[in-house]
């Protein structure tokens, strides 16, 4: 996947215990009031305005879309897995390392393992899944979000054999996009790449230490002890990130054309701030709020969330502890909780401070590649944020001198995904598998071609030329989305617009899983 690099809001950039589920829904007096309950609050109920919640079906249903898109993804030996048309693939990857890495997901359309968005779609998951729990569980789908992410997790862990080298990527990009085949059939060599101390790669270090810290929590309870090798791995992670700082696409500048990093800062924030949550420890508070935070927090500047830049999500995070800490964490992390503050009112259409960055139809539409990814993650900020100021009984935030409430915050989210669903000009879901109509045409290798075809590597490209929709539905795929002028050409060569990766399906299901409300729904927030 050819991934072009954000644009961001603001300039370019520098370099315990949490929760699980969200909110009790009850129906009274014909109203659907949601409570949230904080542990620190003597358990006093705080009503929602009513009005903008969703019954649980259209977003339950999109949700349990959403979730397959992972087992569509999924390489190795695959069990019980529910997507008919696909198998077995990548059995021998880090065989010549003596390493096991068959496991873990492709992250689009191709055969490629790049560790970078990977990590990120854990971390993604796992916040969802301890923000959201519950509301995955009402659905059934907690055991597959959980399932899914254990799959990337056991990857990860493989793909670090000692403290200081990680293997980051599985494949050749070049010789993986010169194939169009299956992976149940792939013959090309799959050579790996590994970061250590003489070729560093601080960005997807730090990343995949916060896809292991914020796993352990989600493990915690009932896998312990692999909770706590996820935490001994995040240790390390960090550790050899911060120490040996390096930009990873410097080290291979042949990955600048896939996932170029524009700096690894947000990542150190990033990590640091999941592990403080998994381990209680405060150094990684002190860490995220002193030279560091100064160095690459850009406090007060508006970005936008995505596989390359954590920092507003880190500023949601640590606002958490302004919400619901101590007095005296409350204080530390007040600069991330302003900053995150400043990002609600960038993405609140009638602030003062609202981006342009924005299609005639209200979509956030930032870049022409993945178009997607900005407006979804933007949105499952926008309910994290929200949620925190309901259950903290904060009931207004104010931009330059004009206050929104929560309910201003789910509207924009609400207003993102139904766009994302179907309703845009296209009238037309961006999500495979859901709704009447949806692209026939992802960008796919596997959705291309008929399970039963056999085909090499270049043989195969038969398919790709085809005219004929693709044999194979990739369920929950989310494509990249619409240009600026809200159009969408719906043919296979088009992977700018109609690729879809694991990231924006682990964002979307954050996301839907925030805007399902549930009458056996409970949040704690506890740490």
């Amino acid at each position: 996947m050819r991934v072009i690099k954000p644009r961001e809001m603001g300039g370019r950039r520098s370099t315990s215990k949490l929760y699980s589920g969200w909110f009790l829904v009850l129906i009274v007096g014909g109203l659907i009031i949601v409570l949230a309950i904080h542990k620190n609050t003597n358990n006093s109920h705080v009503p929602v305005p009513p009005g903008f919640v969703d019954d649980g079906g259209k977003y339950a249903e999109a949700l349990k879309v959403a979730m397959k898109f992972f087992d569509v993804q999924k390489s190795g030996k695959l069990l019980n897995n529910e997507i008919s048309w696909r198998g077995d693939s990548g059995l021998k990857d880090g065989s010549q390392a003596n390493l096991d890495l068959s496991k873990g997901m492709y992250d689009a359309g191709d055969h490629m393992k790049f560790g970078f968005p990977m990590a990120f779609t854990a971390t993604v998951l796992s916040w969802a899944i301890l923000e959201y729990g519950n509301e995955m569980k009402t659905l059934k789908q907690l055991k597959p979000a959980k399932d899914s992410l254990k799959w990337i997790t056991d990857y990860l862990i493989n793909a670090h054999p000692t403290d200081n080298v990680l293997y980051i990527q599985v494949g050749d990009p070049e010789t993986d996009h010169g194939c169009w085949d299956r992976p149940e059939n792939m013959t090309q060599n799959r050579p790996l790449i590994q970061i250590n101390s003489s070729f560093p790669g601080t960005e997807v270090a730090a990343e995949t230490a916060a896809a292991m810290a914020s796993a352990s929590l989600v493990f915690k309870d009932e896998e312990s002890g692999y909770s706590r090798t996820l935490v001994k791995h995040a240790k390390q992670l960090f550790n050899f990130a911060d120490e040996y700082r390096g930009y990873y696409s410097e080290s291979f500048p042949d990955l600048q054309k896939y996932y170029n990093s524009s700096g690894y800062g947000d990542e150190l924030l990033w990590a640091a701030s999941w592990l403080y949550y998994a381990t209680g420890d405060e150094f990684y508070l002190d860490y995220v709020c002193g030279k560091n935070g100064n160095d690459f927090a850009d406090w007060g500047i508006p970005t936008w969330f995505s596989w390359d830049d954590k920092r507003a999500a880190t500023q949601v995070l640590l606002s958490r502890i302004s919400f619901f800490g101590s007095r005296e964490n409350s204080k530390s992390v007040i600069n991330y909780r302003r900053s995150a503050e400043s990002v609600m009112c960038n993405i609140l259409p009638t602030s003062p401070a609202a981006t342009t960055s924005r299609t005639h139809g209200g979509l956030i539409w930032v870049s022409e590649w993945n178009a997607l990814l900005h407006p979804i993650g933007s949105s499952f900020l926008a309910v994290l944020f929200s949620d925190y100021m309901f259950t903290a009984r904060v009931t207004k935030l104010s931009c330059h001198g004009h206050t929104f409430s929560p309910h201003d915050l789910r509207k924009f989210a609400i207003s993102q995904a139904d766009y994302v669903l179907g309703e845009n000009p296209m009238k037309m879901s961006y999500v495979i598998g859901y709704g009447d109509k949806y692209p026939e045409y992802v960008h796919h290798r596997g959705a291309s071609i008929p399970s039963d075809a056999t085909t090499g590597c270049m043989d195969g490209w038969k398919w790709f030329e085809s005219t004929e929709p693709n044999p194979n539905v990739a369920t929950g795929a989310v494509v990249g989305g619409p240009f600026l002028n809200e159009t969408y050409e719906d043919v296979r060569n088009n992977s700018r617009q109609g690729e879809a990766s694991t990231y924006n399906s682990a964002l979307l299901v954050g996301l839907l899983s925030g805007l399902v409300m549930t009458t056996s729904s409970l949040v704690t927030t506890s740490f």
